[in-house]
């Protein structure tokens, strides 16, 4: 962990993408359900895509690597949530006014302003999750801010736009995709690169998604929540950058815990990056062209080689001239020179590679396999050497793909799109060439959306902002560390809801939804909190007819498919003992001291007497 000072010196920059899911009944540009629970698939296609120039004339050099990888994607259609819109075989519908209004209370969250007129647009996605080889987007915002720890912190644009398919499996080639999330609407908040350090870009993280979270519309006395919660509805892309390196975007960050360990590690590798590209120029080093090393390899016992040989393919091999040592250098925890090779070989189609910085006898092959490589690749003291083995053209794109990334070694900390391969460890691999600015044109098959002022100023007036919200929490709640677990919490709104509906037992319902109900999930039940349901265990509980304790048992019955909570409490015999019934229990413990009788009674009836009164009765 450095301090701020020591960023500053290596001139570190770093600017953040929040992309939050919005809680909307239909999808941005169709009627679709954005609830897939329970659907089925019903329809399968198959597309390609290839790289074609943008609106300027240029082609994306995103786009053209991935192009050049000749991948086969698999869309599987769904029957409730999806239509021909997501596979692009139909134009768009109405854009879906109520995500607009609330990409636009949300933006107000931040302060932003709001353009006169909302342009869709279209941005090519270059991966396959989008059937249309596209993604549409709207900017709705620019120019906010929020303030962390007393700095202001600029959002420079806020967009509103369609998420991708969600990847079901890949395999070498092919991927296939499910496009029943695709389309659901969600909203990008974007930071400027001014965040100092990476302990600040968590802290800005955690301060975006609380505005988020707590940015609602008033409902009566119940808020309604702008976005969906739980696993997978957010996420953070880093952008990170140092002097002499380059700007790398980190997609996919899920854990709000790792950013900042991932985005130092980030910064140590291209500062490694940097010093072995300095000593590699210094040595002398050079990138020489690849070799068919089939034939002189086929008696190998490596069984990486024997099977491609044995299927007809091919070995490669290429000198690294005055690499040695080098692709073996670490640049993050359990990560070299060399798995950055492999990673961009492995986008050409092949599991991996071999080089000589290993230890080769773990592939199975022999000091006269090793010595055969020297031979044929014209080896000297000081050089490395890559192996490859595939079929022909997939062996070939794959030393290719690393040769390339091997080259980049000797002149820059390459400009890359890189995913999160282990958050534990804070560290990432290669995804794609970071995308340039070619890839963003008119959506041409749907109108824009006109925001007057008198619209705006009406959904600014029915906006309930963060401060606002948090506030009423706490002014409810005596407990300031329960209120602000709340204000944290996933079940927040739930709260709000059944308070709205329930007087006076804020404290019991924020105590069972924060406490009781994630002591039952981690028993590994699945509880049902459906609003409804959960509301009428309350309006129960308020009556008197149950204990608190006696609500953690109703819970746990729920999962079980029953939904009629006075079945539940017949079945289970939780009907409260109170008033006159428990002053008689407590009289047949015959003359016991005051505690006797609280443990003795508590012990028998603990689901269906409540403390507090027992204690009153018993003038504690």
């Amino acid at each position: 962990m450095h301090d701020s000072e020591y960023y500053r010196k290596i001139g570190f920059k770093c600017g953040l993408e929040i992309h939050q899911r919005l809680s909307t009944k239909g999808k941005l540009f169709c009627s679709c359900c954005t609830d897939s629970a329970g659907d089925s698939v019903i329809a399968k296609i198959s597309r390609r895509q290839r790289a074609v120039a943008g609106e300027l004339g240029a082609i994306d050099r995103s786009t053209s690597f991935e192009s050049s990888r000749g991948r086969e994607f698999v869309y599987n259609i769904f029957k409730r949530s999806s239509c021909l819109v997501e596979i692009d075989e139909e134009p768009p519908h109405h854009i879906n006014m109520s995500a607009v209004e609330s990409a636009l209370r949300l933006a107000s969250g931040f302060g932003a302003n709001v353009p006169y007129e909302i342009e869709p647009m279209r941005k090519e996605v270059v991966d396959g999750s989008d059937p249309s080889a596209f993604q549409r987007s709207m900017m709705v915002g620019y120019d906010g801010r929020i303030v962390v720890n007393g700095k202001q912190i600029p959002i420079t644009s806020i967009f509103l736009e369609e998420e991708s398919s969600g990847i079901e499996s890949a395999s070498e080639g092919s991927v296939v995709y499910n496009v029943d999330r695709l389309g659901i609407p969600l909203i990008e908040i974007d930071t400027d690169p001014s965040i100092a350090t990476p302990s600040e870009a968590k802290n800005v993280a955690l301060e975006i998604g609380r505005i988020i979270r707590l940015t609602g519309k008033r409902e009566g006395d119940a808020v309604s929540s702008e976005v969906q919660r739980g696993i997978g509805t957010i996420r953070q892309d880093v952008n990170v950058s140092i002097a002499g390196g380059t700007r790398v975007e980190i997609k996919g960050l899920q854990e709000i815990d790792t950013v900042d360990r991932i985005i130092e590690n980030e910064v140590e590798r291209q500062l490694k990056l940097i010093a072995i590209k300095k000593e590699l120029l210094s040595n002398g080093a050079e990138v020489c062209k690849p070799k068919d090393l089939t034939k002189a390899l086929r008696r190998t016992e490596a069984k990486i080689v024997k099977d491609a040989l044995s299927k007809g393919g091919i070995v490669a091999g290429a000198r690294l001239a005055k690499f040695s040592g080098y692709l073996g250098m670490n640049i993050n925890p359990e990560r070299r020179l060399g798995s950055e090779l492999s990673d961009y070989a492995k986008m050409g189609g092949v599991g991996g590679m071999m080089h000589s910085d290993e230890d080769l006898s773990g592939y199975g092959m022999g000091k006269e396999d090793i010595e055969r490589i020297w031979h044929e690749l014209d080896m000297e003291n000081g050089d490395a050497f890559i192996l490859i083995a595939a079929e022909k053209g997939v062996c070939k794109k794959a030393m290719e793909f690393a040769l390339g990334r091997a080259s980049m070694a000797l002149s820059e900390v390459p400009p890359e799109t890189r995913a999160v391969a282990d958050s534990k460890k804070g560290t990432t691999r290669f995804m794609r060439p970071l995308p340039g600015g070619s890839r963003m044109y008119p959506e041409t098959d749907t109108e824009p959306v006109t925001v007057d002022r008198e619209f705006y100023n009406r959904i600014k007036e029915s906006t309930v902002y963060m401060d606002e919200r948090a506030a009423t929490i706490r002014k409810g709640l005596p407990n300031a560390q329960l209120a602000d677990q709340l204000v944290a919490s996933q079940r927040l709104q739930l709260y709000e809801y059944i308070t709205s509906k329930v007087k006076g037992i804020n404290m019991a319902v924020a105590v069972i939804l924060l406490e009781k109900v994630k002591e039952i999930e981690r028993s590994g039940i699945t509880v049902n909190t459906d609003p409804q349901i959960m509301l009428e265990i309350f309006r129960i509980y308020k009556e008197g007819r149950i204990t608190k304790a006696g609500i953690g048992e109703i819970i746990r019955e729920l999962p079980k498919g029953v939904k009629d909570i006075g079945v539940i409490i017949n079945k289970k015999s939780l009907s409260r003992i109170s008033g006159d019934q428990l002053k008689r229990i407590i009289t047949n413990t015959g003359g016991k001291s005051r505690e006797d009788v609280m443990r003795e009674i508590m012990s028998k009836y603990r689901l269906i007497v409540d403390g507090d009164e027992l204690k009153r009765i018993l003038g504690f």
